[in-house]
């Protein structure tokens, strides 16, 4: 081994070197002189020389001497830390020292590092990756280099046998879900190869994992744990490099066991695990790596916002967006530069319905990287959700002209333009994705209903069909089935994109009911938003009973808002873990779409100032009535969701002021006709009112038809019959079949659906002063219903 001695020296030779102006620094020039120089066989991009040398002066700021740069002491510590190979580099510089008489002195360790012939030409073909050559996370030891080589060959060897036997297969999709994903030390750039699937059940592949042992045996051979930590981090990256991620994660534990409390090895088994699709265990990795960044100073402080970006992007694979949220803005805080944690951002913002604050993060990733098209395409996602539709058409078109391939970009075009009409347009765009991803059935069925509302009935009949081929959802046939009734009746549109029949809306007045059981008009317009909410959430799915357990085990400190009041406060990302608690039945996708929608509609007027914090105990009472179970369940876990707040707790009553805040809250976000101001106008409560309510009491306040939520009988209603149909019954207004409740005008015995009953739309056909309508549930209703009307 090179005595210290020997390596400050020839730290000193290669300081003077480089250090041109002669000043006792380094400077960026003058570095990156020396990284490029002790690299020869590497073509280094400028924006990696940019990457590599901002790393050292961030690692290394105490050896930073203003203008002048990184100090020898500096220098030294790099290659003490086993940034780069001192021997290899001062041969590569073709450096000499000399004793006091001018005799060169070649030291043993030097001499040991001449390869032979074969190494050498491996090396001269390998050597490029910019990773293996980095002077902070690249290879240390010569002899990991041998390994690296003989591992290529092998990797070379196993893919040339699979491609001639048709076994490796490649997947059109890009390898990792966003560009974002950071499975590089550092800066990286885009990741732009397709994903491989290797065929592992095969004679070939298990010859490769038996010479794979053989490497991985050399590497714990290896003189010092040190060593051995380098060629299996090495190995796990040639193997990730290849996406073999699974041989790849053995690599990396193993290095987690030799140093424990190195980030690196767990940052990269969370990323295989991540890639194999175990998000769960990936987090866990990720926050093991943060935690040892954290713990080893500036040392590691360069890789805690890829850890943070990498530890989102797997919360976001669980379906917990709100978290996410979170750590993107931890890696864009330590990195302002950082364009991907805020596109990450951006687009973890919008997915959680945040529309202004994801604007406001695109723009600053799209302001430092101008071409960045996925940022590009959620911008103008986040626009058109605010309305600002031309303006989202034209970053839209930004995206697609950076990257004329963007299946997202496309197909969100195509639903803009579908949304203002423009339906020649939007079949345009799914045209477009269809020839990128021909099996998008969703494209397929959009193109269907552009066709549709551009008048070309046929070309959206043979679209429909195609996207039947692709999938056999139930709508589809609906759709079909549909399309034939417009056909066999020659209905002619009245503007609808739906193929609606004319139809006139009539005032609220003019809507009459036979009997008690036929609900309200706009008592089922209301009822049917809070049954859309509930499918989206799939609250309706959540027993009440969970609500109780939660509130029973979870322990919530109580905190003091600005009025004084005690809560139990909980931040959104909190409330979110609770969320997937209660609702761990879905899809992590799927919960993302509960979560948003819970955002929008609930926490958003629960969390009134924008504190980020939100009542539990109020957010419980909120979602208890649309919760699964009886009304008399429901309403008793909203009452003691209210008991579960500190200023009832311990009572069997609570305030009557809770009560009516309560209400309102209900009213707000189930029934927004009704808002604040209005009830507290009528009541005229007061924060001063110091009476109490009991259960029962409550339950009379909760049914109230005007000031409560009576509407909740309706619901039950909805809830227990809104997947039923009424055979060869359609609707006269938007011509498909009948799901749900059916609506028959008793003179002219036309019929409608529930939507078009809660809007109002009846056929032009039929001019009435009045309508008078009768509700069936079911087919069985109408059938008893007409032998009661003949007897």
């Amino acid at each position: 081994m090179t005595t210290r001695g020997s390596r400050s020296e020839k730290v000193k030779r290669i300081f003077q070197q480089f250090d041109a102006n002669r000043d006792g620094g380094l400077n960026r020039e003058e570095m990156a002189a020396l990284v490029v120089a002790v690299n020869p066989r590497v073509n280094f991009s400028d924006e990696q020389i940019k990457a590599i040398v901002d790393e050292v002066f961030r690692t290394y700021g105490e050896f930073i001497d203003g203008e002048k740069g990184i100090t020898y002491d500096g220098l030294l510590r790099t290659y003490d830390d086993g940034a780069g190979d001192v021997d290899r580099d001062f041969e590569a510089l073709g450096l000499e020292l000399f004793d006091n008489k001018g005799v060169s002195i070649a030291s043993e360790a030097s001499s040991s590092l001449i390869l032979d012939e074969r190494t050498m030409e491996s090396q001269k073909k390998h050597r490029t990756a910019a990773w293996a050559v980095s002077p902070i996370h690249g290879i240390v030891f010569d002899d990991t280099w041998k390994l690296v080589d003989d591992l290529e060959i092998l990797v070379k060897r196993l893919k040339s046998k699979q491609a001639k036997e048709g076994k490796l297969k490649a997947d059109i999709s890009d390898a990792f879900s966003d560009a974002g994903w950071s499975r590089e030390l550092g800066p990286s750039s885009e990741i732009t190869e397709k994903r491989l699937f290797w065929e592992e059940s095969g004679h070939d592949y298990a010859v490769f994992i038996k010479e794979l042992g053989v490497l991985r045996s050399r590497a714990d051979g290896a003189r010092s744990r040190e060593e051995a930590f380098d060629g299996h981090m090495a190995i796990g990256r040639v193997l990730y490099e290849h996406q073999l991620f699974k041989e790849a994660l053995v690599s990396f534990k193993r290095a987690c066991e030799l140093q424990p409390t190195d980030g690196r090895p767990h940052f990269r088994s969370g990323n295989c695990l991540y890639v194999l699709g175990k998000y769960k265990e990936a987090k866990e990795e990720f926050l093991l790596a943060r935690e040892s960044a954290e713990a080893g100073g500036n040392q590691w402080v360069y890789l805690l916002p890829q850890v943070y970006v990498n530890l989102g992007i797997a919360l976001e694979g669980e379906g917990m967006v709100l978290s996410a949220c979170e750590h993107y803005r931890e890696a864009a805080i330590l990195c302002p530069t950082h364009f991907r944690a805020l596109k990450l951002l951006g687009s973890a913002l919008f997915g959680v319905g945040e529309y202004r604050a994801a604007v406001k993060a695109l723009e600053e990733a799209i302001f430092i990287k101008p071409d960045y098209a996925d940022a590009h395409c959620d911008l103008a996602s986040a626009l058109h959700a605010m309305g600002e539709d031309e303006r989202a058409i034209e970053v839209f078109q930004k995206a697609i002209d950076l990257k004329p391939g963007h299946v997202d970009a496309l197909y969100n075009l195509g639903g803009l333009y579908m949304d203002l009409g423009r339906f020649p347009r939007a079949s345009e765009m799914y045209t477009r994705v269809l020839a990128v991803r021909p099996n998008h059935w969703r494209a397929q069925l959009n193109k269907a209903v552009s066709m549709l509302g551009a008048g070309e009935t046929e070309e959206a009949k043979k679209a429909l069909k195609e996207a039947l081929k692709m999938t056999n959802r139930v709508e589809l046939h609906d759709a079909i089935y549909h399309l034939k009734q417009l056909q066999k009746k020659k209905v002619k549109g009245n503007g609808g994109s739906n193929g609606e029949g004319a139809f006139v809306v009539v005032e609220p007045s003019k809507f009459k009911t036979v009997s008690e059981r036929t609900t309200f008009r706009q008592d089922l317009s209301n009822a049917l938003q809070i049954r859309a909410f509930q499918r989206v959430t799939r609250l309706s799915r959540c027993d009440v009973d969970l609500l109780q357990k939660e509130m029973g085990e979870n322990d919530v400190p109580t905190s003091y808002s600005g009025g004084g009041g005690p809560q139990k406060s909980i931040r959104k990302p909190n409330l979110e873990e609770i969320l997937r608690k209660l609702l761990n039945f879905l899809k992590p996708e799927t919960f993302q779409g509960a979560v948003k929608a819970i955002n929008e509609k609930i926490l958003s007027v629960l969390d009134e100032t924008g504190s980020g914090r939100v009542d539990l105990g109020m957010f419980y009472a909120v979602i208890a009535p649309i919760c699964s179970g009886s009304p008399e369940k429901r309403k008793r876990a909203a009452f003691d969701a209210l008991l579960w707040r500190p200023v009832n707790e311990g009572s069997s009553q609570i305030r009557k002021v809770d009560a009516v805040e309560y209400i309102k809250f209900l009213r707000a976000i189930y029934v927004p006709s009704h808002g604040f101001s209005e009830m507290l106008e009528v009541h005229g409560e007061t924060e001063t009112d110091s009476s109490v309510v009991s259960f029962s009491e409550f339950q009379v306040m909760f049914d109230d038809p005007d000031w409560g939520f009576g509407i909740m009988s309706t619901l039950m209603k909805l809830e227990a019959g809104d997947r039923n149909r009424h055979g060869h019954h359609i609707c006269s207004v938007c011509h498909y079949p009948i799901i749900g409740s059916r609506f028959k005008e008793i003179k002219s015995r036309f019929n409608l659906c529930s939507h078009c009953y809660s809007e109002g739309k009846v056929p032009s056909n039929f001019k009435l002063d009045e309508y008078k309508f009768r509700e069936y549930g079911s087919d069985a209703e109408a059938m008893k219903d007409k032998c009661l009307c003949f007897t």
